[in-house]
Parts: structure tokens; C-alpha cells; sequence
């Protein structure tokens, strides 16, 4: 996992490249470069995380053998010795997955990437015909963000900061934040917090050529997918989902750096740490890490004591207290440019801190589940016919769109619900996995972790997995009120059935609580901040005081709106701090 950069077009200058690498150091310190082209119509900058091949011959920006082809790159790609055995004669200078795609796209062009099995964000510039080639891999778990110029030049980053640094204009985005606060919606399209910065989206390409920019979506996992229910019997199903399962966890163990593993007490986590024993065998002695708060009602430490009684597993314990909040949220918001996920974002931060002395630089992670075999209580009441919200475990609305000025409400863009499936719940399942849920989380924590130059690694999002689980009926997924059924059933294959039974909890820290006592001086000054800068033209100022304080008197069953005007004011604080100073 490293960080990357580019600028494609006329008018530019080396000093711009130059500065997007050193504002992207914390993702890749072990080494960094940039290339010119001749003509200086293309830069390619780097900063490299050593995973696989330490040696010099791993650096980038990296050359095809003959010259015509260079590339950065972001990511891992988990079957690149399959790849490259399946390439066959190739004048390999590295053993690098670098190398391997410079190599699949000499042999197959852009159709390599339906063969690439990873996460994954890169620029290719092709000497032969003077185009830029970039994608973005199936989920977009590695980021990519661009800015294009009315001249046609082009700069791309893996970080907003980066092209901030080469001198795009900062200028927060009207539309993106009344959407934001009045619908809760983000990382749901390709519009940024930023004007005029776009997010590359998941599953999709885009091509620069003599100025001009085209996107294609070469992925779409409802297509994939298919209409028709997997009719086979469920047996045959768990066999096979096993089996990827275990390829899966087994790929992203690829590593010449030492792995660890998160773990919380929930199924997804057990799960995760089922297969690694399944995969490595009982003598596995990977860390596990485990973030904490000392609140009993929503630390799970007790049941990832219990899963690890039976194994050879270190627990490392990673602690987030109050007094911890204040510098750690204002570090995170420095390295995030655009709103974050609250305290569980800034645990994350505690835990890959941990992890990153402890020596474990790449780290494996339990995401996807939910939205795969539907874990989400508001599926539930989708398969009941009522309405399904966006957050977990509340029962009020999580956003105050009363307290903007009606005129920025009027900015704001509804989301439109995709519906490429006949049924309901797997259209909630696909809404979730590719506009709401998965696309937010996997923003924070590709932040969170390279703020401590640590790469995150998600199993359970290889694209294969999600296929075979979106197949499944209903009754597969939701029976008698349970949730993630048989998912249920293939984890005790696994894990003892106490752990399998384990409970769907809504938050994992104490965010509501926090917020209204020992961080309620320190939240309050935020709002007042966000107020400052905002208020009267964003804000209605007496709607957010006065909600502020129904919520300091427990008026209130969730935090996210609060959090909200919170993380506003962070970012008045840390991004203009961070660019005008």
C-alpha cells in the first residue's frame, strides 16, 4: 500500500509533482520517486509502504522491460504469482505485483483488470499511444481522486491534500455538505467535499489523452450478479463459500512484512478469525488486535478473550479514552480532508498506532459481512415491508436537516436509490455495499491506517464472495428474525457455536455518552466553531444551540448529527490550519 500521484497535460511544473509526494510521505516512507516524461507532458510520483519485494527493484514509479509503459500504484493484488505464471515469459526485474500488472496490461491491455483479484488504485502512462490508463479496483477500497483543468491537464492523487499541495483551489463544496447534513449521504458519488476534486468511482477506469478524459465502468456487481436466485442446494453453497473463503484469507496473508489481524466479538470478526486458523493451522501465532474503551456496554474484549483461549494468538490491547480525543480527533481530521466516522474512526486510530509499533505493518480486517448475508437490523424491517433506514440500532432520524438555512438546504441532492434487483433486500444489500455503508468505512480506515503507514487488508471484500452471497434467497440470509443465517451456520465450522451466536450490536464505543459528559466542553466548542465560520449562511445558529442542548439532556438515541456539526468544526480548525499556515 503506498501513495500516488500524476499530472498529464501542458503547464505544469516538477515542483507540483514534487509536492504531492511529500504531502503523501505518512503512506509510503520507505521510499519515494518521481518521472518526468521527455516531453514533460507526464509526472508519476510515488511513496512506497514496502510489502512484497523490499529490495530496490520494488521501487516506483516503475518501467515495463522495454520502456513504453510506467506505472504507480496502490494496493495489493493477491494472485499475482498465479497472474504471472499464467503470463509465462516476461523479462521480470522484480518479484513485485507492480511488475506482474505492467505485465498483464502489455499482454491484455485494459481487459487485464477483470483478472486481477485485490484492491487496488494505479497509473499506467502509455508511451505508445501518449495516454494516462488509471483504475480504481471492484469496491474501492484504495482511493483515487482527481482534478481536471479547463486547459486539459490533469493531476491525480491518492489524497484531496495532494492536489491541494499542487495548487488545486480549496474551496469546500456547497452541494456535497448541504447533502452531507441534510440527508447524511457521502462517498455516494463521484463529488468530493472539494469543488472541483471528483473521486474516481469503484469498478470504474478512466483514460486522459490529448487533454480529454473518459470514464467506463469496467465492473458492476449487479450484472455480475444476475437477476435469478442460486438454486442450488445450500450444502453445495457452503462448500463453495468455504472454499473461497479460505482462498481468500489465504491470498491476503502474501506478505514479506509481519500480518495481524482486528478483532472484535462479533460473527464477521470470529469469522475472520476461524478462517486464518482454517487457512494457517492451530499453531498460528499472528497478532490480534483489539481496540477498547473501558465501557463495559460496549467493549468486547470478553468475547475475543474467549475466542482466543484455544489458539496461540498474542491479544493486543489498544485503549481510546476521553482525554485521548481532542489531539487524536484533530491528527485524524489532518490526514482524512473531508468528514470522518466519529470515535470509532479514532479507536481505529489507537489500534493502528498499536499495531504499526508492535512491528505489524499489514493488517486484516472483518468488513463486508453485513451487507454480504444481511446483518443489518433495517433489513429485517425491509423483509417486513417497512421502511429501512441507513443507521444501525437507532430509532430516530440520524441527521437535523431543520437546523440549515432553508436556502443551503436547497443544494442538497437526494439520493437515488439504485434498484437493479427485483427484490428489495438485495437491492438494500447493493445500495449498502456500493453508496452508503462500505464506501464511507473504507474511506475512514484507508485514512486512519496511513496515518500510521500501516496497510488494511478486507477478505471478505473479494468480489467473489460478494457474488456468491448476493445469489442467495432470501430464507438463506433472514430466518425467524435471524440475521446472516447461514453464515451462522458455515461459522460453526469454525468457531464454537457460543461465538457463532454472538450478538449484532449497533456501536462498538460510547460515542452518545462521551459526547454528552467528559467531551461535552470539547464538542461544544467545536459546534461553536462550525457555527463561527458557518452559522447564518450553512446554519441556523439557535436550531443547532438548542438541539445541542436536548442532546446534552439525553433528548436524543444517536450521535451522527451531532458528530456532524462536530467534525464541521474540526475541519474549519485542522484544513485551513493545515493549507494557509
Amino acid at each position: 500500500m503506498c501513495g500516488i500521484a500524476g499530472i498529464f497535460g501542458p503547464d505544469w511544473r516538477r515542483s507540483q509533482l514534487e509536492a504531492m509526494v511529500a504531502s503523501q510521505r505518512h503512506r509510503g516512507p520507505d521510499a519515494e520517486g518521481v518521472y518526468v516524461d521527455p516531453t514533460s507532458t507526464a509526472g508519476l510520483g510515488h511513496n512506497r509502504l514496502s510489502i512484497i519485494d523490499l529490495s530496490p527493484a520494488g521501487q516506483q514509479p516503475m518501467s515495463s522491460y522495454d520502456g513504453n509503459c510506467r506505472i504507480v500504484f496502490n494496493g495489493e493484488i493477491y494472485n499475482y504469482l498465479e497472474l504471472r505464471s499464467e503470463i509465462g515469459d516476461y523479462p521480470y526485474r522484480s518479484r513485485t505485483d507492480t511488475e506482474v500488472i505492467l505485465a498483464a496490461y502489455e499482454r491484455w491491455g485494459q481487459d487485464c483488470l477483470d483478472r486481477l483479484i485485490g484492491m487496488f488504485a494505479f497509473l499506467i502512462w502509455d508511451e505508445r499511444n501518449r495516454c494516462l490508463f488509471a483504475a480504481r479496483d471492484r469496491f474501492g477500497v484504495k482511493p483515487l481522486n482527481y482534478h481536471h483543468q479547463p486547459n486539459g491537464t490533469l493531476l491525480l492523487a491518492s489524497e484531496i491534500k495532494a492536489l491541494l499541495a499542487a495548487g488545486v483551489p480549496m474551496r469546500q463544496d456547497p452541494v456535497t455538505w448541504s447533502t452531507y447534513l441534510t440527508y447524511g449521504a457521502q462517498d455516494h458519488s463521484e463529488r468530493t467535499f472539494w469543488e472541483g476534486v471528483r473521486s474516481l468511482p469503484p469498478g470504474h477506469s478512466l483514460i486522459w489523452q490529448d487533454g480529454g478524459v473518459s470514464l467506463s465502468r469496467w465492473y458492476d456487481l449487479a450484472e455480475r450478479v444476475g437477476s435469478e436466485f442460486d438454486g442450488r442446494p445450500s450444502q453445495i453453497v457452503q462448500e463453495e463459500y468455504m472454499a473461497l473463503l479460505n482462498e481468500s484469507v489465504r491470498l491476503r496473508f502474501r506478505s514479506d512484512v509481519p500480518v495481524g489481524i482486528n478483532l472484535s466479538g462479533g460473527l464477521d470478526s470470529s469469522t475472520l478469525l476461524g478462517a486464518v486458523q482454517a487457512v494457517q493451522g492451530p499453531e498460528s501465532d499472528v497478532k490480534a488486535f483489539t481496540f477498547v474503551t473501558g465501557a463495559p456496554e460496549y467493549d468486547e474484549l470478553p468475547w475475543v478473550e474467549q475466542m482466543l483461549a484455544q489458539t496461540r494468538h498474542p491479544s493486543v490491547t489498544c485503549r481510546l479514552e476521553p482525554g485521548d480525543v481532542p489531539d487524536l480527533a484533530e491528527s485524524v481530521q489532518a490526514h482524512q480532508d473531508e468528514p470522518f466516522g466519529g470515535l470509532p474512526t479514532l479507536a481505529y486510530a489507537r489500534l493502528f498506532e498499536r499495531a504499526r509499533a508492535e512491528g505489524v505493518i499489514v493488517l486484516l480486517d472483518g468488513q463486508g459481512m453485513d451487507e454480504q448475508w444481511a446483518g443489518y437490523d433495517y433489513y429485517l424491517a425491509a423483509m417486513d415491508g417497512t421502511a429501512a433506514g441507513l443507521v444501525q440500532g437507532a430509532k430516530e432520524k440520524p441527521v437535523r436537516p431543520e437546523c440549515l438555512t432553508p436556502e443551503f438546504r436547497t443544494l442538497a441532492e437526494a439520493f437515488e436509490m439504485p434498484l437493479p434487483f427485483p427484490d428489495q433486500l438485495r437491492n438494500l444489500q447493493y445500495r449498502d455495499a456500493l453508496y452508503t455503508k462500505i464506501p464511507r468505512v473504507l474511506r475512514f480506515n484507508d485514512r486512519v491506517s496511513m496515518r500510521s503507514s500501516t496497510e488494511l487488508r478486507e477478505p471478505f471484500l473479494d468480489h467473489r464472495l460478494f457474488e456468491l452471497a448476493l445469489r442467495q434467497p432470501h430464507e438463506r440470509k433472514i430466518v425467524s428474525g435471524t440475521r446472516k443465517w447461514l453464515l451462522r451456520r458455515m461459522a460453526r465450522q469454525l468457531l464454537p457455536d457460543i461465538v457463532a451466536e454472538a450478538p449484532k450490536r449497533p456501536v462498538q464505543t460510547p460515542q452518545r455518552e462521551w459526547l454528552r459528559a467528559p467531551l461535552q466542553q470539547w464538542a461544544g466548542d467545536r459546534i461553536e466553531e462550525s457555527l463561527s465560520a458557518y452559522g447564518k449562511t450553512w446554519l441556523d445558529i439557535n436550531s443547532v444551540r438548542a438541539e445541542w442542548r436536548n442532546y446534552c439532556d439525553g433528548a436524543s438515541d444517536n450521535s451522527f448529527y451531532i458528530w456532524q456539526w462536530v467534525n464541521l468544526g474540526l475541519m474549519v480548525e485542522t484544513e485551513v490550519t493545515a493549507f494557509y499556515e
